[in-house]
């Protein structure tokens, strides 16, 4: 029974860190510029932390997988996302041009793109390493 409960906990923090970058990437977006933040770091900001968020949601949904394996599983469907943005139909175009459909899959193909996705898994896979290795030495 500790064992659900601490499997429910972990992925209840999980999609709380999500939702979290999903606030973090939102804010970023919709206000980056207007507080003077450069093109850069409002562009691929955005796409680390959808990396981060990509790679929380595949760590919410499969507690019990290595880090290494979702953190391939992340880069691979955060990679696939991005390839469908050279599929274009009149209606998942049409999608695109909505806020959700701009933040859930993107507009143009971008090979830049991916190494930022890149960058917010290895990151957040770092840091819930490192959480989860300080949570087995300290007591709770």
């Amino acid at each position: 029974m500790d064992e659900i409960k601490a499997t429910m906990s972990q992925r209840l923090r999980r999609l709380g860190i999500a939702l979290a970058i999903i606030a973090c990437g939102v804010a970023l977006r919709l206000g980056g510029y207007e507080i003077g933040l450069p093109y850069f770091l409002v562009k691929y900001g955005g796409s680390t932390l959808w990396g981060g968020m990509v790679f929380f949601l595949f760590a919410a949904l499969l507690p019990r997988q290595p880090l290494g394996r979702l953190a391939l599983l992340s880069i691979i469907a955060a990679a696939l996302i991005e390839f469908t943005r050279l599929y274009h139909t009149p209606w998942l175009d049409e999608f695109r041009l909505t806020l959700a459909g701009a933040l859930l899959l993107g507009r143009i193909f971008s090979w830049w793109n991916i190494v930022a996705y890149g960058l917010g898994i290895a990151l957040s896979a770092f840091f819930e390493a490192r959480h989860l290795t300080r949570s087995k030495v300290s007591p709770d």
